[in-house]
């Protein structure tokens, strides 16, 4: 259940971090999602339910940090919080599965074989629109009102993946 996760601070001295966060960049994951994964691989933890309950966990924080950026007028960081929930959440699924996505090039072949195993163009279109709000984060080229309309689609295709992930 994922509101069994617990949430933890951890402090580290200043070179740590930079070579966490450098780790983090070229696996191209959140420290959360790297530090998660580093203490599963030391504890054993093998289970797909946990690794799942993870992501969902992490798709859920974005989501509200995104939710308190835009709020902030914030739109490069509400874009990035919102791919970032958005990753995660397809990452929860495939993890429910047993498969893990380890690259951009991992989340569009799943999203890809899973819109078609659905036969849902819409979730291609609402997944294309999160990665338009990865792009902005890196080039904020997107106008607010854009921005807010694509967080809305961010979270209706979050609401129909959360749905599959039930199942």
């Amino acid at each position: 259940m994922v509101n069994d996760l617990e949430a933890i601070t951890i402090l580290l001295p200043a070179e740590a971090f930079k070579k966490l966060k450098r780790l983090a960049e070229a696996e191209d994951k959140s420290l959360e999602e790297l530090v998660g994964e580093a203490i599963f691989r030391q504890l054993g933890i093998t289970d797909p339910q946990a690794k799942a309950e993870l992501h969902l966990k992490l798709c859920e924080k974005y989501l509200k940090e995104a939710e308190e950026f835009l709020a902030k007028g914030d739109y490069v960081q509400a874009s990035e919080k919102a791919w970032g929930a958005s990753s995660q959440m397809l990452k929860a699924l495939a993890a429910k599965e047993g498969k893990e996505l380890r690259s951009h090039a991992d989340l569009w072949k799943y999203m890809d074989i899973l819109a078609e195993k659905l036969g849902d163009d819409e979730l291609r279109h609402l997944w294309r629109t999160a990665n338009a709000l990865h792009q902005n984060f890196y080039e904020n080229w997107m106008p607010p009102r854009e921005v807010k309309l694509s967080i809305k689609d961010v979270k209706t295709f979050i609401k129909r993946l959360k749905e599959l992930f039930k199942t």
